[in-house]
């Protein structure tokens, strides 16, 4: 045990924060379209939640490709890199903090974002998931069936990792301070790592250190272009739906941040099973991860207060992502350490839409909500 709590002062990707606190990332699919454009009602969204220690926007595609859901933002263009902008600047000047996600969901996508070509992945595995899309006849939302994806060849393989490359230096020239790697929850760099969902016979499968492969390649490509110190990645080891339920995951993660501690890259996010009944993270998993992986690493997964000094007491984790907590309440770290009621986010309102359920939820008003 030791001292640290979520208000302790603490060094994150070179920079010194004034408490423990993190804004997870969360698919909100509110751009801008045609175009998949983040727009000024992205930037008060970001802008409200700056005094987070660090903010982790939602989860951005690379490339067309690497889109599975409806109104997520892009990191490919022109207008994303410029409507981006509008956000980091926003941010900055309230004195925040923040990086971007970086994501291709492979198989976790719909021919309808393709001009139906079928979703690419290790390989062509039937699998149960649904992503969200809004349906064109009623401009409603819903949840949809992923069909059976396509396998990638090597040679699509090393262009998304060149998408990779380039989304981390548009990243930095819209203003990021730095990426994060997206490399969980069932998406494609998550599917490589899993023998459930990648049954290749070339260097890319197979073995542990093979299936490690389309990682490593993604995270040097990244770490060349803008510096390891600006880069992170978010991994979910214990996660097992969508057809992921591999059972060396664990040990395969282990390798992975023994790879990323060497490559000095600026934290390791582990996104924890949040829902009923989910597999819970093991107490000696986390040791091994910190004896693989000594810089910050940041955990995610249903935090309260209790559970998150706990983790942090035993140095399993130097700081703790919120996610919904973060939705309805922006100023989050104000209100955990003086200790004001949290409010409740709207869930009907957590995909599309305006600004209701997204930026009008207000600060403290000294005893109101």
């Amino acid at each position: 045990m030791n001292s640290v709590d979520l208000f302790t002062p603490g060094i994150l990707a070179g920079h010194v924060t004034p408490h423990r606190i993190v804004m997870a990332p969360m698919t909100r699919a509110r751009s801008t379209q045609p175009g998949d454009v983040p727009n000024e009602h992205n930037a008060v969204y970001y802008a409200q939640r700056a005094s987070a220690a660090l903010i982790v926007t939602e989860a951005t595609q690379i490339s067309p490709q690497g889109k599975g859901y409806s109104f997520t933002p892009g990191i490919h263009s022109i207008d994303q890199i410029n409507g981006w902008r509008l956000v980091t600047d926003a941010v900055h000047a309230r004195g925040g903090r923040i990086f971007l996600q970086l994501w291709h969901v492979g198989r976790m996508s719909h021919p309808d974002f393709h001009d139906g070509q079928l979703p690419v992945a290790p390989s062509a595995v039937p699998f149960d998931a649904r992503i969200w899309k809004v349906n064109p006849a009623t401009g409603l939302g819903e949840m949809v069936e992923c069909p059976t994806p396509r396998a990638l060849s090597v040679l699509d393989i090393r262009q998304i990792v060149e998408d990779f490359r380039q989304g981390a230096r548009n990243a930095i020239e819209a203003g990021f301070d730095g990426v994060e790697i997206h490399g969980g929850n069932g998406y494609l760099i998550d599917q490589f790592l899993r023998t459930t969902s990648n049954l290749r016979t070339d260097a890319y499968g197979g073995s542990r250190e093979n299936r490690l492969s389309f990682l490593r390649e993604v995270v040097s490509a990244i770490t060349d272009e803008i510096g390891a110190s600006r880069t992170a990645i978010r991994l979910a080891p214990f996660i097992t739906a969508r057809g992921m339920d591999c059972p060396d995951i664990l040990p395969t993660i282990l390798d992975a941040a023994s790879y990323l501690a060497a490559c000095g890259i600026a934290y390791l996010h582990l996104s924890e099973a949040d829902w009923d009944d989910a597999p819970q993270v093991t107490d000696s998993f986390r040791e091994a991860l910190r004896a693989r992986f000594p810089q910050p690493i940041v955990v995610a997964g249903n935090y309260d207060i209790e559970r998150a000094n706990r983790v942090l007491g035993q140095g399993y984790a130097d700081y703790v992502a919120f996610g919904r907590k973060f939705i309805a309440n922006p100023d989050l770290p104000a209100r955990l350490a003086e200790g004001h009621a949290l409010a409740s986010f709207d869930s009907d309102a957590l995909f599309g839409g305006g600004t209701q359920g997204y930026s009008d939820y207000p600060a403290w008003q000294g005893g109101t909500l």
